[in-house]
C-alpha cells in the first residue's frame, strides 16, 4: 500500500468498479475493499495552481515567444481520475492551449523586442477563450487565471548584458559624481586656510592635536624671521639707495664746478653755497670753502640788461651772478 499524504485518498479497483476508501475512516488491511481489489490509485485532492507552455512565432523565423498559461485544478471525483487513468493534468492543459488555433496570428506580425505588446493581445486572446470554451478534464474542476509571454532566452541575455552595462555606468557616473562633490568640498575646506583643515582633521581623529600645534608654532616661527628678514633687507636697500643717490649728487656737483673752471663770469663761492642749501648742507669732499678765503673769480662786468638797482633806488645783492644755465651761454 503506497503512503498516504494529507490531502490525498486511495482509490481502490474492486472488479469493474472504482472505490474510494471511507473518508476519515483510519484505515484496515482486512477492509473487504482492501482485500478484494486488484490495484489501488493515489489520488491527490488538494487545489493546485499548474503551469503549461506554448511556443509562439514573430515576426522573424529565428525568434519565438514562450506563452505560459496557469491553471487552478482540483480534483473532485477522484474514482474518475483514477478511471481514466490521469498521472499528470499537464498533458491535457497542454492540449486545451494548443486548441486554439488562432493564437498564433496574435504574436506573428511582432517583433521578439515587441514582448509587451504581444503580452497584452495574448492575455486578452486567452481570457476570451477560456471563456468561450472553458477548460474540462473529467473528476477535476480547471480555471484558467493569467498568461505570461517570454522571449527568447537569446533576447533575454541580450537585455540582461544591456541592464548590466547601464547600471555599471550609472555606479560610473554617481561615484564621479560623488568625486567631484568631494573634491569641491575639500577645495573649499582648503580655501578657508589651514587652521580650519587641522581642526577639520582634529575633529575626525585623522590629525593629533600636539602635532598640529607644533606645525603651527614652526610656521609662525618661520613667518617671523622671513618678515624679520625682509624688514632688514628693506632698510638695507634704503641705505644703499640713499647713499648711492648722495654719491650721485656729489659726482654731479663736482662735474659742474669742473665745467664752469674756464669760465670769468662764474662766483664758485656764490654757486657753492647755492648747491648746499639745494642739497641740504651736505659739501662734497674737496669743495668746502675755506674760512675768509677770497673769491677765485669776481663778478664780471655787468651784462646789458641786467640792471643792478632795483625799482626802490636799492642795489640787488645777487646781481651779476650766475641764474640758469642760459647766463652760461651768453
Amino acid at each position: 500500500m503506497p503512503q498516504l499524504p494529507p490531502g490525498a485518498v486511495h482509490v481502490f479497483r474492486v472488479g469493474g468498479n472504482y472505490r474510494t476508501f471511507p473518508e476519515g475512516m483510519v484505515f484496515d488491511p482486512a477492509h473487504p475493499d482492501v482485500l478484494d481489489a486488484s490495484s489501488v490509485s493515489l489520488v491527490d485532492t488538494r487545489a493546485r495552481l499548474v503551469e503549461v507552455e506554448r511556443t509562439l512565432p514573430s515576426v522573424s523565423e529565428a525568434d519565438n515567444f514562450t506563452v505560459r498559461a496557469a491553471f487552478t485544478c482540483q480534483v473532485t471525483d477522484p474514482t474518475v481520475i483514477a478511471r481514466q487513468g490521469v498521472i499528470d493534468v499537464t498533458v491535457p492543459l497542454r492540449a486545451y492551449l494548443m486548441g486554439d488555433g488562432d493564437l498564433p496570428r496574435v504574436s506573428a506580425g511582432h517583433r521578439v523586442e515587441e514582448v509587451n505588446a504581444v503580452r497584452t493581445q495574448v492575455g486578452h486572446r486567452l481570457t476570451a477563450y477560456s471563456a468561450i470554451v472553458p477548460p474540462r478534464v473529467a473528476g477535476m474542476s480547471v480555471e484558467f487565471v493569467s498568461a505570461e509571454v517570454h522571449a527568447s532566452d537569446d533576447l533575454r541575455d541580450w537585455e540582461q548584458k544591456l541592464r548590466d552595462e547601464r547600471r555599471s555606468w550609472e555606479l560610473q557616473r554617481g561615484q564621479r559624481d560623488f568625486e567631484t562633490q568631494d573634491a569641491l568640498r575639500i577645495a573649499e575646506l582648503l580655501s578657508q586656510g589651514s587652521d580650519h583643515v587641522d581642526a577639520f582633521g582634529i575633529a575626525r581623529n585623522e590629525i593629533d592635536v600636539t602635532e598640529a600645534a607644533a606645525r603651527i608654532h614652526r610656521a609662525t616661527v618661520e613667518e617671523s624671521g622671513r618678515r624679520h628678514e625682509e624688514r632688514t633687507s628693506d632698510r638695507a636697500h634704503a641705505q644703499a639707495r640713499e647713499t648711492a643717490e648722495a654719491q650721485m649728487r656729489r659726482d654731479t656737483v663736482l662735474t659742474l664746478l669742473r665745467q664752469m673752471g674756464g669760465s670769468e663770469y662764474v662766483d664758485y663761492h656764490q654757486v657753492l653755497e647755492q648747491v648746499l642749501r639745494e642739497t641740504g648742507g651736505r659739501a662734497a669732499p674737496g669743495v668746502a670753502p675755506a674760512a675768509g678765503a677770497p673769491r677765485m673769480v669776481g663778478a664780471g662786468p655787468e651784462r646789458p640788461g641786467h640792471g643792478t638797482t632795483g625799482r626802490d633806488g636799492t642795489r640787488d645783492p645777487r646781481a651779476g651772478f650766475v641764474k640758469d644755465e642760459d647766463d652760461l651761454v651768453d
